[in-house]
């Protein structure tokens, strides 16, 4: 997503996944997102390299569709990470941002309140998780 197209709310913070981050942390989010494919596109994945934007497409309209991309046995982290290329790396607040992992989460919706994912995201130094700039 590039930062240009970031439209949020003013005062508001919001969340994404920023691909810069990977770079000037000489990181690879194709590598991290990967992990996320379903089977089917990660055989698609080996017939020929995807641009960081094809691989989040393919993982928002297909791999998240599939029942087991988000569950509890993740660490919230990864499932925040999982819920921002289930829907495009569109920048999320934090209230949506829970209420989307709830709904995704059921029972273990409780992990991710407001409260503990701005503690979490604060200090999040491994999915390159930014604020929104602004």
């Amino acid at each position: 997503m590039a930062k240009e197209s970031l439209n949020t709310e003013p005062g508001t913070p919001h969340w994404f996944v920023d691909l810069d981050w990977y770079r000037q942390n000489a990181r690879s989010f194709t590598a991290l997102a990967q992990g996320c494919l379903c089977p089917r596109c990660r055989q698609r994945l080996e017939k020929g390299k995807l641009s960081e934007a094809e691989l989040v497409a393919n993982i928002r309209d297909c791999c998240s569709q599939l029942p087991g991309f988000i569950t509890g046995e993740l660490t919230i982290l990864a499932s925040v990470f999982r819920l921002f290329l289930a829907g495009g790396n569109e920048p999320l607040d934090l209230a949506e941002l829970s209420r989307r992992l709830g709904e995704r989460l059921g029972e273990e919706s409780y992990r991710a309140s407001v409260e503990v994912l701005s503690r979490l995201l604060e200090d999040e130094r491994y999915y390159g998780i930014r604020r929104v700039p602004g």
